[in-house]
């Protein structure tokens, strides 16, 4: 018959930290003293977060909101020391249950291999170097060995659930990623096993959001092709004169089908190319040549399906029916050959590098405005780094948006044409107007995109406890 676990108690606690009671309260004491540096007697948000940032937490990832919230047990808007000690409390509880599951010889330490052992139990797959650093960083005294003391002090103020898997992501995100950077493709999570989920939740965050957006997008392509003059309304109604509201729609099926095979192929390039281009430290000048590179990889990759989607958005109903996708495809085929499936690749390719370049330029550019203008240097939160996340977006697209009307052109013309050939052809046809026909619509698609790209992501990872 399995005996039932002893409930853990603070006397455990005690035993483990070798305190007394006494000891302990003077302990919380100073904490709680140490972030309320003005003598208040409660802490807000304010206070915590500075606490936090004097722990040298990395300013990307201070949890000062979370921590804030968890201890503000009847949400006043302060923490006063009750709270916090009930705080304390519980959570030394809870890391010594999650410590005691790691050290199964029960000899007061977790050992490397006890570790290695709870996170392939977890799911994760680690080195024996990636083992080490973690050690390392949690062990005060270098002894090779994890102590309870070494264990709270790590995760003490962690406001999170401490199961392993969030354990090892608060590790991996305080000292392996800096995700302050706009990397194209983050760092960090290579040889996690929750790779897959966050492919997925990124993949339906994607999908959902070019659904959302596909009427804009295919106002956007329609308007590209345009030789003559046409506005945004006389091109709206005559979609729905042919099509009605399934027309706006008309190859979002394509669309969707890209995001994860696109998603997928840039990972795991990017993960190939880092280590090739600068090793495994990588500077951004090196993320985001190895980030392009894998950019330009997964359009390759998946190119075909453009060039069909294009096709399919630009090719005039027959009797108010939509070609098939096998027709159309199989006739693109046999009439052109398997070259014309990479028509307008070069022009695509060549964006890739400037948009990432100007992206994230601008990106930290406004981001240190509002740090320093709007927040009075303190961290922008997720909203601040949203807007400027689509800000930067949208300018990085304009600034690159003619090659993007010269590939479109490519892609439509079933005729053989160069790159040079079509950009020769708009400049003496419209001039300088005629590279930025449709922008109007792409650029309205990137505060919706954006936004339910990043609400949908978020609610992702919380069901599949990313978080």
């Amino acid at each position: 018959m399995k005996k039932k676990p002893v409930p853990v108690t603070m006397e455990h606690v005690l035993l483990a930290l070798r305190e007394t009671s006494e000891e302990r309260e003077v302990r919380i004491r100073s904490l709680f003293d140490f972030f309320d540096n003005s003598s208040l007697g409660f802490l807000d948000y304010a206070q915590i977060e500075k606490g936090l940032a004097s722990l040298q937490i990395p300013p990307e990832y201070k949890y000062a909101r979370d921590l804030f919230r968890v201890c503000d047990a009847n949400r006043d808007g302060r923490v006063d020391y009750h709270e916090f000690r009930r705080y304390i409390d519980a959570k030394e509880l809870e890391l010594y249950r999650i410590f005691q599951a790691i050290d199964v010889a029960h000899n007061g330490c977790i050992l490397p291999e006890e570790l290695w052992e709870a996170l392939v139990k977890a799911g994760i797959e680690i080195d024996d170097e990636e083992l080490a650093r973690f050690v390392e960083h949690v062990d005060k005294d270098n002894n090779g060995t994890i102590t309870f003391e070494d264990w709270r002090d790590f995760l003490l103020l962690y406001p999170h659930e401490a199961t392993i898997e969030n354990i090892y992501h608060h590790w991996e995100r305080v000292c392996l990623i800096d995700i302050g950077e706009q990397a194209v493709i983050p760092d960090g999570i290579s040889k996690h096993v929750k790779r897959s989920r966050l492919l997925l939740a990124g993949g339906l965050a994607g999908a959902v959001s070019r659904t959302a957006t596909a009427p804009l997008d295919r106002l956007k392509v329609v308007l590209q092709v345009q030789r003559a003059h046409a506005g945004v309304l006389p091109t709206i109604k005559k979609i729905w004169r042919e099509d009605k509201l399934r027309g706006f729609f008309r190859g979002n099926g394509l669309n969707v089908m890209k995001v994860a095979p696109e998603s997928a192929i840039k990972f795991c390039a990017y993960e190939m190319l880092k280590p090739i281009i600068g090793g495994e430290g990588g500077d951004i000048g090196t993320r985001l040549l190895a980030g392009g590179m894998a950019g330009a990889v997964a359009q390759t990759a998946i190119y075909p399906m453009d060039l069909v989607k294009t096709r399919l958005q630009t090719c005039v109903s027959e009797g108010g029916k939509v070609p098939k996708l096998w027709k159309l495809t199989k006739d693109i085929w046999v009439r052109e050959g398997p070259r014309a499936f990479y028509k307008g690749l070069f022009p695509s390719l060549l964006g890739i590098i400037p948009y990432a370049g100007i992206d994230l330029a601008a990106y930290e550019t406004l981001k240190d405005l509002s740090r320093t203008y709007i927040l009075q240097d303190t961290e922008p939160g997720s909203l601040i780094q949203l807007s400027c996340g689509m800000t930067s977006g949208a300018l990085g697209a304009s600034c690159v948006y003619p090659l993007q009307v010269v590939r479109t052109r490519m892609q439509a013309d079933s005729s053989e044409t160069t790159m040079r050939q079509e950009f020769m052809k708009t400049m003496r046809g419209e001039g300088l107007r005629g590279f930025y026909r449709g922008l109007l619509p792409n650029l309205l698609k990137v505060v919706p995109a954006a936004s339910i790209t990043y609400i949908v992501y978020e609610a992702m990872k919380k069901n599949m406890a990313l978080d």
